[in-house]
């Protein structure tokens, strides 16, 4: 059995001025049965951050363009995205006032395998059917404290430090870059790139539940519009991406 993906982007603005938030997904310009899905939320001033998010865009389409599976490993690709969005980034802090950063979560799927890379705190999730196959580690103050046992869920939730980054693009660090994959999907998986403009106000099994019962664009549109709800007009940029597997029947 084989796989098509059914798929969806979206974005809110929130109740933010601003959308800082920046989300695409590319197919390859030659090899049919690739993609690439990459989600960033910037920071840093006056559209700094927008400019910031949009870096990693470019990077990642440029990149992507270029990628040649028999000589660079999926691996390679997506560190490349994110290691050359920093350095642009960076850059970009000399010739202007703004001081710009950015998360980035990166995916690919490739000859049935499903690949990402992230830095910062928005997310990747693996779901199958309600369970959370695997959930990106954020690379915050209250994900830290998490890993230590120090902090649970929802403590973490209510943190009034929750938004402290310790890697980021953009920043004096290099950034940290933790990877993952999937070597066996299976039809009825979806994968989920968001900002913590929507990730902070479901559980994982809400958002699980939710891409489970409903085709990716009815499921983007109930969790903005939940989101939204549940931001009490406070609520950040949203931001991301759907990814479903979708098992089709090779014929004889």
């Amino acid at each position: 059995m084989s796989f098509t993906a059914e798929t969806c982007v979206a974005m809110h603005v929130g109740d933010r001025k601003e959308q800082q938030d920046r989300v695409a997904l590319f197919g390859h310009p030659t090899r049919p049965g690739m993609m690439l899905a990459v989600l960033a939320d910037g920071m840093g001033g006056h559209s700094g951050g927008a400019m910031a998010a949009e870096q990693v865009l470019i990077r990642a389409r440029q990149n992507f363009e270029t990628y040649a599976p028999l000589h660079e490993t999926p691996e390679h690709l997506l560190g490349s995205v994110i290691d050359e969005a920093h350095t642009v980034i960076k850059l970009t802090r000399f010739t202007s006032e703004q001081d710009p950063h950015s998360t980035a979560v990166v995916f690919l799927l490739q000859q049935g395998r499903a690949y990402w890379a992230h830095c910062g705190d928005s997310r990747l999730y693996h779901f199958r059917g309600t369970r959370t196959v695997s959930r990106t580690g954020d690379h915050s103050l209250v994900g830290e404290l998490q890993r230590k046992g120090r902090l649970d869920e929802n403590g973490a939730l209510h943190h009034p430090q929750r938004n402290v980054l310790l890697s980021c693009l953009g920043s004096e660090r290099e950034p940290r870059i933790d990877y993952g994959r999937e070597e066996a999907p299976v039809a009825g998986d979806c994968f989920l790139l968001c900002s913590d403009g929507l990730w902070a106000y479901f559980s994982d099994f809400e958002l699980a539940t939710t891409l489970q019962e409903l085709a990716p664009r009815a499921a983007a549109e109930r969790l903005i519009a939940l989101g939204r709800e549940r931001a009490t007009g406070g609520g950040d940029n949203i931001s991301l991406a759907i990814i479903k597997l979708v098992g089709t029947q090779a014929s004889a």
